[in-house]
């Protein structure tokens, strides 16, 4: 069954947790279509790096489904499918963290998100994974077989956001196993503090925009859904 799945509250914020005190996901519960965490606003960098909006999106771990909330409330025509191991974290989502109804435009599937990457034929505009158990481990998550399917899935123009947990030994060991299948087509952004690192990759280079057009498109997606990136932006120079 796995660590017990808990709930908790404080200074109008909701947390979920996987048995400890490890947080799993948030929501404000004065706004819950926003991306309480910074790293779940960083995960969605890739809505800047593209002239268009992905019109299909997979997500691997719903947790809090902060990320699910913020793309049904923001880009209602996008196509999710979202990954879930176990059962009691969607329930969990239902009850606590507002998780939209399934639709045609909301697919929520429970299963393992290595497997479903390698046997769907499906392919995705934006891949998000965010994928941990009670412990910090990733599984099959974080390896050059995971990464490889998932470039095999990606549409040509397409970007995956990756959350790595930066422990002790940094995440070099995940950036070599990211860059044998990307390439140089990876960018691991600088963590504002520690606790955890974004890695954007895809099959063309992330940031093919210059940084004018970058900080344009910020602007024009925080006047549109509140979601602020410019900090990210000047993280990375």
């Amino acid at each position: 069954m796995g660590a017990s799945i808990e709930v908790s509250e404080e200074r109008g914020v909701r947390y979920l947790h996987f048995g400890s005190e490890f947080v799993q996901g948030a929501m404000r519960i004065a706004r819950p279509w926003a991306l309480e965490l910074e790293y779940t606003r960083e995960l969605l960098l890739p809505l800047i790096l593209r002239d268009e909006p992905p019109a299909t999106v997979l997500q691997i771990g719903l947790g809090a489904a902060s990320i699910t909330r913020f793309l049904h409330r923001w880009l209602p025509a996008t196509r999710s499918t979202v990954v879930e191991l176990d059962e009691r974290v969607v329930t969990a989502a239902r009850e606590f963290f507002k998780l939209p109804p399934e639709s045609p435009n909301l697919r929520l599937v429970l299963g393992e998100g290595h497997e479903f990457v390698a046997g769907t034929r499906s392919r995705f505009d934006l891949i998000v994974v965010d994928a941990y158990d009670e412990k910090g481990r990733t599984g099959s998550m974080d390896t050059v077989g995971f990464y490889a399917a998932a470039h095999a899935r990606l549409t040509s123009r397409g970007l995956m956001s990756v959350n790595l947990l930066t422990r002790r030994r940094g995440v070099a060991a995940s950036e070599s196993r990211m860059r044998e299948v990307f390439g140089e087509h990876v960018v691991v952004l600088p963590p504002p503090e520690a606790g955890n690192t974004v890695a954007i990759m895809g099959i063309e280079p992330p940031l093919a925009a210059g940084p004018d057009s970058l900080r344009d498109a910020a602007r024009a997606l925080k006047a549109r859904t509140g979601l602020n990136l410019l900090p990210t932006l000047s993280r990375l120079g």
